[in-house]
């Protein structure tokens, strides 16, 4: 529910944006164009410009933040799909099940050290440049760790258990998916604020 949730609202924001980069940028609109896919890829084109933009001209701060959020969600759900195709098989592509003797390294182990190790650099280096990209791997790190965050809390592995799918799983990625959405927003106003044209008052 949290993938499809992510999509639907990823592929919203952009479908919002599209339109209102198409209404204000150079390309046709629908009823005007001599091909609506041309205008469309022209639209479509034109926002991707319009993200990047706003994405190269924010903070160092803010790209760290939105890199953090990003990861954070990106991660969560990959470690919960990888879980899931991992389930009664030793392989799954490059992903295996890893054990110790009679042990079972989860990947809330890895996500840990990712997120320590980065966020340890983050605080030595004091890089301003450095930390967007720091941010990426706590991010990681993090979505790692809280998708198994009820192993932890549980001390048991409750992984596939109703404790396990709920609770700290949803409201971590919701929080996560917000908050990417609302700093992603500010990049693209602040886009079209570089790359279309003012409005006309």
């Amino acid at each position: 529910m949290i993938g499809v949730a992510a999509a639907v609202t990823a592929v919203g924001a952009f479908a919002v944006e599209l339109s209102r980069v198409w209404r204000r940028g150079s390309a046709a609109m629908p009823a005007e164009a001599g091909s609506v896919v041309e205008a469309a890829v022209e639209a479509a084109v034109e926002t991707t410009d319009v993200a990047v933009a706003g994405y190269q001209a924010a903070p160092g701060q803010e790209n760290a933040l939105f890199n953090l959020f990003a990861s954070f969600v990106i991660s969560g759900l990959a470690s919960r799909a990888i879980a899931y195709g991992l389930r009664g098989r030793r392989r799954l592509g490059p992903f295996r099940t890893v054990r110790v003797g009679r042990r079972h390294i989860h990947h809330f182990v890895p996500g840990i050290v990712l997120a320590f190790v980065s966020g340890a650099v983050a605080i030595v280096t004091r890089d301003q440049d450095l930390e967007p990209k720091l941010a990426l791997l706590f991010g990681a790190g993090m979505g790692m760790t809280m998708d198994e965050a009820a192993l932890l809390l549980e001390l048991d592995d409750v992984y596939w258990t109703e404790e396990g799918l709920l609770g700290v799983q949803i409201a971590a990625g919701l929080v996560g998916l917000l908050g990417a959405l609302a700093i992603g927003l500010r990049f693209l106003r602040r886009g079209e604020a570089q790359v279309l044209p003012a409005p006309a008052r």
